[in-house]
């Protein structure tokens, strides 16, 4: 559902500096100096670190501001999720992440971050998806993309502890060096209203999006606004094999394989055995075993016209 947004009070501007490499504090600067130019109440909120970034996001959201504009990536969108679906304010996004997949997903400017901003003013109001992540001790944790648990989640979690090398050269060696190791999982899928489903496999991916990793369509099919969760779970096809579904997976034909299953739910419970971690957002999400729920039109999101 989209509606026409327009001026009432205040905007929100929280700034997540660390994000990105920095990008995220740069793109904070072109948007309040850009929505101030337009003659907005600009209040901003810039903490030093996520957790401080996610305590001023909690603030920001309890002075009911018009909009709140996050300027970072995806994890710091989901990490201020839970008061601004409580409270209705609608979002909008400057990139300034990694991976940036929910704008775009929606066609927020990538690489214009005035632009981007001015959505907050000018934008259409989109009733979109989110998602919750509930693991075995009851914790809690909101997504706006897509979650992995597989070689991708393990690649991510290998990047985050090395330290050599730095820039992109780092996750390409984390590839590498998984891709050493190949796992097989013997994945437990346990969908809503559905029977269990049992499948070795590489690479597991829950999508509420198209998109991770940056704009790999790893769910191709995947709609942001009907209420499931598109499920792509890549087989274990053999490790050189698997490297071909690279090109495959980045052209988002992977899914016309008879090696690949894909699905459709409402909520979907993920087995798999002990160690394997997801990542949600490009976040961690902890181990396996995990619940993951889609509520629809949750979050209202500022896209273009």
């Amino acid at each position: 559902m989209t509606e026409r947004g327009g001026r009432t009070g205040h905007i929100a501007v929280l700034v997540n500096p660390v994000s990105g490499r920095g990008a995220g504090g740069d793109s904070g600067q072109v948007a309040v100096e850009r929505l101030r130019a337009r003659g907005a109440d600009v209040r901003v909120y810039e903490g030093g670190s996520g957790d401080e970034t996610a305590a001023l996001g909690r603030r920001a959201v309890a002075e009911r501001p018009e909009v709140l504009v996050v300027a970072g990536g995806d994890g710091t969108i989901s990490s201020v999720l839970p008061p601004l679906l409580e409270s209705g304010v609608p979002l909008a996004v400057v990139p300034g992440g990694t991976g940036n997949d929910l704008a775009r997903e929606h066609g927020i400017p990538l690489a214009d971050a005035a632009a981007a901003a001015d959505l907050a003013l000018d934008g259409a109001r989109r009733r979109v998806d989110t998602g919750t992540v509930t693991a075995a001790d009851g914790t809690v944790r909101h997504f706006v993309t897509v979650l992995c648990a597989g070689l991708d989640s393990l690649t991510n979690e290998r990047t985050n502890r090395m330290t050599w090398p730095t820039g992109p050269a780092r996750y390409q060696v984390a590839v590498y060096l998984e891709w050493l190791r190949l796992r097989t999982f013997g994945y437990r899928l346990r969908p809503a209203g559905a029977s269990q489903l049992q499948q070795d496999g590489y690479m597991l991916a829950v999508g509420l999006t198209r998109y991770y990793g940056g704009g790999v369509p790893i769910c191709p099919d995947a709609d942001p606004a009907d209420g499931l969760l598109d499920v792509t779970l890549v087989h274990a096809v053999g490790r050189f094999k698997v490297l071909a579904f690279d090109s495959l997976i980045k052209a988002g034909t992977h899914v016309r394989r008879p090696d690949v299953t894909t699905l459709r739910a409402s909520a979907i419970t993920l087995e798999a055995p002990t160690g394997l971690v997801a990542y949600a957002d490009g976040e961690h999400a902890g181990p396996l075993p995990l619940t993951v729920e889609a509520h629809r039109e949750s979050l209202t999101l500022c896209v273009p016209v």
